[in-house]
């Protein structure tokens, strides 16, 4: 049985995509702010290349480019960006190795949670050390596969993400 894409996501996901987004780097900013500003300043601004690197690199070739995508990107896009060649999305074989920049937005804070708690433990540094540990990992998940990435056209014609994901690295 083929599941249904959409066409343009509903507003709910890419609010709730965006949302977890923004949760995750304002609880890291948070983590790093308590060691030195400037880190969390440099943590957001590293954030925020990340995701125009995402979006200059792939986005510009997505079938939702200039439409509303399931994590909000696809409309940004448009406005940010030319729109690039739709048969090259599904060209690229991306390895591990290229999610490296998307982890490093958990890694970063996540050692700084570790630092701070080695200076001194508290039980709410604690919780949001795991909260961010929680969204980063199992809100993605869900988001993704629940509600982006099952619904998404592109996916359905083809998605170098998804072939990675199943297992089907080359």
């Amino acid at each position: 049985m083929e599941t249904e894409t959409f066409e343009r996501f509903p507003l709910r996901v890419v609010l709730l995509s965006t949302g977890l987004a923004l949760a995750i780097c304002a609880l890291g900013a948070y983590l790093l702010g308590q060691l030195h500003v400037l880190l969390a300043v440099a943590y957001l601004l590293y954030a925020l290349g990340v995701e125009l690197s995402v979006t200059r690199g792939s986005c510009i070739h997505c079938y939702y480019y200039g439409k509303r995508c399931g994590l909000g990107k696809g409309w940004l896009c448009a406005r940010l960006f030319r729109r690039g060649d739709p048969a090259r999305f599904a060209q690229r074989t991306p390895s591990w190795r290229d999610l490296l920049p998307d982890m490093l937005i958990l890694l970063f804070p996540l050692a700084g949670g570790v630092v701070l708690l080695l200076q001194a433990f508290s039980w709410p540094r604690l919780a949001l050390l795991l909260a961010l540990v929680a969204l980063s990992l199992g809100g993605n998940a869900v988001v993704r596969g629940s509600f982006a990435c099952k619904y998404c056209q592109q996916r359905a014609l083809g998605c170098p993400a998804q072939a990675l994901f199943a297992g089907k690295e080359t």
